[in-house]
């Protein structure tokens, strides 16, 4: 019996992966559950098993094609699995001279166009990936929307544009129009100096190339505007201090800033709704459900953000559990595709790094993102029962970049304000 061997559903956002690499090949025997395939999807790498037992007897995909999801990878012959007694024979003939090993490819059919734009989708969503292609082979902004899409709800892919310039004979004829998709600068590209036998060129792995992407992105569609302002956490850091070993041998969890600081964020936001939203052209989408998104380091130094879901309605020790089980998970590779989706604000902790403060770039599609600076100690005037007086405080900087098209400075300002009472207010008295 042959099994169509398919591209899994990787998660409720995600219509397409990029294979990575093939742990089998044409030939090999597989066992059920077994992993047989790697693929990367704009969020996190994944490791694919295999749904039976059997031999492969075609791979009709290859490293580093951009495959959708439910598109047929292999074909696996299960009736093998079945006779264990057979096995090494049936390998060992499958192997050498039953199955053609050339590459099948399942090429989608050509994207149908209308002269006339009467296809054009002017509110198509149009990925990062997507706007390059386009700037590349200079298509305008109504030619790219006239093409059929074929992913979710009409999204045109990658493979959407190329089949479309393949099988273009002439451009649209549209009329002069001064909306393009990117900026386009009359200032030449800078030479860059390089000289050889002293400095090097090191390529852009995967990861890093839709990191770039999704930043450049990023600061095209949203006006960045960022406000800072300066909290006292004293009180914090001391209960902290006091607490965390208890934590530890109460919960078996260690204790870290990050849940606290997730906290705080998750109340200030049920305080000012309208921050927890996506946009989309002329929409304003209001989750919810609050996930907070964590900005986490990579041991390749990349940058990936798991999310902790429904945060609002945790307290603090399940918080903390949520925060070690994702911080872990980054740090071995181990994130699942559900671990990374579904983050309506993010938090960056530039602390960790020994920054003062940062100026983030917001994680598409929020509308705002924080950033946490160092805590350090230094002196600072209070006021007291006896009057102002010098004293030694924890201080660190707040920042909050955020897009200025649904977000105004008053809603921006009250939000991190809110943030900072929480966070200066804290309770010392909480139970463990």
């Amino acid at each position: 019996m042959i099994i169509e061997f398919k591209m899994p559903k990787m998660g409720e956002s995600i219509s397409e992966a990029t294979i990575i690499s093939w742990l089998k090949n044409v030939g090999d025997f597989v066992e059920a559950e077994e992993t047989i395939l790697e693929v990367a999807t704009d969020k996190v790498d994944s490791e694919v098993p295999s749904p039976v037992s059997g031999i492969i007897t075609e791979i009709r995909f290859q490293k580093d094609d951009v495959v959708a999801v439910g598109t047929v990878l292999a074909l696996i012959d299960s009736e093998v699995g079945s006779h264990n007694s057979q096995v090494g024979s049936q390998k060992s003939e499958v192997g050498s001279t039953s199955v053609k090993k050339e590459e099948v490819v399942l090429k989608p059919q050509p994207a149908t166009r209308n002269p006339q734009l009467a296809t054009q989708n002017p509110d198509a969503f149009l990925s990062p990936l997507v706007i390059s292609i386009a700037q590349k082979e200079n298509l305008s902004l109504e030619e790219v929307q006239s093409i059929q899409g074929s992913g979710t709800d009409g999204r045109i892919q990658k493979s959407d544009v190329f089949n479309y310039l393949k099988n273009r004979k002439y451009p649209i004829q549209s009329k002069p129009t001064t909306q393009n998709l990117q900026p386009r600068s009359s200032y030449p590209k800078p030479k860059i100096n390089f000289v050889e036998g002293k400095d090097s060129i090191v390529e852009m792995d995967r990861m890093r190339k839709m990191i770039a992407d999704h930043m450049v992105y990023s600061k095209q569609t949203s006006p960045h505007v960022t406000s800072y302002i300066e909290v006292d956490v004293t009180n914090l850091v001391n209960w902290r201090t006091e607490n965390k070993e208890k934590f530890q041998e109460k919960h078996n969890e260690k204790l870290t800033f990050t849940p606290i600081f997730v906290q705080a964020v998750a109340k200030a936001i049920v305080d000012f709704p309208l921050i927890n939203v996506s946009v989309d052209e002329k929409k304003i989408y209001v989750h919810k459900d609050i996930n907070i998104g964590m900005a986490t380091a990579l041991p390749s130094g990349n940058l990936i953000v798991p999310v902790v879901k429904n945060a609002n309605e945790k307290d603090l020790v399940a918080l903390a559990k949520d925060v070690n089980l994702l911080a872990d998970a980054s740090r071995n590779n181990k994130l699942k595709p559900e671990q990374v989706q579904g983050s309506t604000f993010t938090i960056s902790n530039v602390g960790t790094f020994g920054s003062l403060m940062g100026t983030p770039i917001i994680n598409q599609p929020e509308v705002a993102i924080l950033a946490l600076g160092i805590i350090k100690k230094r002196p600072e005037v209070i006021t007291t029962e006896k009057g102002d007086e010098i004293a030694i405080r924890s201080m660190m900087y707040l920042s909050l970049s955020f897009d200025h098209r649904v977000v105004d400075g008053f809603l921006g300002g009250s939000f991190l304000r809110k943030i900072g009472d929480y966070l200066e207010q804290f309770d010392t008295n909480t139970q463990i």
